[in-house]
């Protein structure tokens, strides 16, 4: 006949509460991992559309500098280059949070870029009826960094949305959304063009 000492009997109480205790302490550490999952998440976001900010900033860089050439040049077209200034004053007057950035706040801020890139695509068009222009080595070095700031813009915003929709995967699923709603974090909007903005007639950057 099996008994049980009063030692033992008291030992069992007490691994109950220690197994109870790690039981609660991992679960701990694992929403204080999910909750950290998510604010990196969030961070990459951010970070993200930083990317693509500054490669818009460039590109209104080089449209300064592209105008500055070009307005030089004996009898061109002003219109044509009051049309792309205006479009770029559009553009930086539009700026959005992407946290907090609406769908149609993005597709206000997209259709203002595209407006830039139909501007800079007409001024392009008319640039190759002056020779003497596009032969310069300044027009040259503008047109390489034009094209190269196109690339990265376009990549920037593939990334965004990637990064974007990563970050609502995670505050939508169980349990991130219980996280997500506890610390009051909504899902994020990506950078998907306008109906439209994808028949804008492409920009060539390429120098001849």
């Amino acid at each position: 006949m099996t008994t049980t000492t009063p030692a033992a009997a008291a030992r069992n109480p007490k691994m109950g509460r220690y197994i109870g205790i790690g039981i609660v302490v991992v679960l701990i550490l694992y929403l204080i991992s999910l909750y950290n999952g998510i604010m990196n998440a969030d961070e990459t976001v951010n970070q993200k559309w930083g990317d693509v900010e500054s490669n818009y900033k460039r590109r209104y860089d080089l449209i300064d500098n592209l105008v500055n050439t070009v307005k030089g040049a004996a009898d061109f077209e002003k219109s044509t280059l009051t049309e792309l200034v205006e479009a770029r004053a559009k553009a930086t007057s539009i700026t959005i949070d992407p946290a907090t950035a609406t769908p149609e706040q993005i597709k206000a801020f997209m259709a203002a870029q595209s407006g830039v890139s139909t501007s800079l695509g007409r001024l392009l068009a008319v640039v190759e009826n002056y020779p003497q222009l596009t032969a310069t080595q300044a027009y040259r070095d503008l047109m390489v960094s034009l094209e190269g700031t196109e690339n990265r813009i376009n990549v920037a915003r593939m990334d965004y949305n990637e990064a974007v929709k990563n970050y609502n995967v995670r505050i939508r699923k169980f349990p991130g959304n219980l996280i997500a709603g506890i610390a009051g974090l909504d899902r994020r909007n990506t950078f998907d063009a306008p109906e439209g903005v994808e028949d804008v007639p492409k920009v060539d950057f390429g120098t001849k």
